[in-house]
């Protein structure tokens, strides 16, 4: 069935060689993912800490994002507490370089992680690269949830904002608070997404670069197929730096009263059902469509 949107269908005719790279790309990253599934982990019970109050207590210039990460879910800026040293000292060495990091998202409930993978902006757009993928036609729910997964975490144990070991990042110029250039936006999911996309600007491409190369001076590993995801001591790093050791920080519940840290305990259960899926595909194209109004 061909979907006959004239928004994307006017894109259908773009650059074969973008969509196959994304089409690879999504691929890559979904077989990576299901590395992430078999991959060890040995949870150490750390606590989360605040970034905000953690900022504020060492004086660096560091910016939040005063977005709520979907509806009615504010964004909970926390770390595992051995990470706050490295993250400090990441914020710091960009505003000797200029910069400011802003913190776009850290730890995520189950729930937020759920909601994110369905977040119109988000969804949608996958929803339409797949779509250009298959020549305009609506995929069925088994393809869209591989490429769903490859961008925003199926299940627990694959998702490292739900390990408190991960986040998610702009980087501004400090003295006008122009966000620096990376070749696309925060959240943008297309050809541009992927950290080595070869779409993106010369000047784009070293700017990934540089902050890739600060982050990794400080342990943290870039996550290959999302340009603002750096994480460390989790599966994913342990796994892209060849270390041989176990993930130190699996999927937590968060109590925030108690202070304390609990292993997920269903962390393979899928976030989201096939059946809640094909409901956000009906959806997306009733936007899609109206948008293309």
């Amino acid at each position: 069935m061909l979907f006959r949107s004239g928004d994307i269908i006017s894109r259908m005719s773009a650059d074969k060689k973008r969509v196959q790279y994304y089409s690879q790309q999504m691929e890559e990253g979904y077989r990576f993912m299901q590395e992430m599934t078999r991959y060890p982990v040995a949870e150490c019970g750390e606590p989360l800490e605040s970034l905000v109050d953690a900022v504020s207590a060492a004086g660096v210039d560091v910016v939040f994002s005063t977005t709520p990460i979907v509806t009615g879910l504010s964004r909970m800026f926390l770390l595992r507490r051995g990470l706050i040293a490295d993250f400090l000292a990441i914020a710091r060495a960009m505003n000797e370089r200029g910069w400011v990091l802003k913190v776009e998202d850290g730890y995520r409930t189950c729930q937020m992680q759920k909601m994110v993978s369905r977040k119109p902006v988000v969804f949608d757009s996958i929803l339409q690269w797949t779509m250009r993928e298959l020549d305009g036609r609506i995929p069925d729910v088994k393809l869209l949830v591989r490429r769903v997964a490859s961008m925003t975490a199926s299940c627990p144990k694959v998702g490292t904002h739900m390990s408190g070991s991960a986040i998610d990042m702009s980087v501004l110029h400090r003295d006008d608070r122009s966000e620096l250039d990376r070749g696309a936006p925060y959240l943008a999911m297309c050809d541009l997404t992927p950290m080595e996309s070869p779409f993106v600007s010369a000047a784009a491409q070293q700017n990934r670069a540089a902050i890739t190369a600060l982050m990794a001076q400080h342990g943290f590993v870039a996550y290959p197929w999302e340009f603002w995801h750096y994480n460390k001591g989790d599966a994913y790093a342990e796994y892209l730096l060849k270390t041989g050791r176990p993930g130190r920080y699996g999927a937590i519940d968060w109590n925030a009263a108690t202070h304390t840290a609990t292993p997920n305990p269903d962390p393979l259960t899928p976030l989201n059902s096939d059946a809640e899926i094909q409901a956000e595909i009906e959806q997306a194209l009733q936007r899609i469509s109206q948008q293309a109004k």
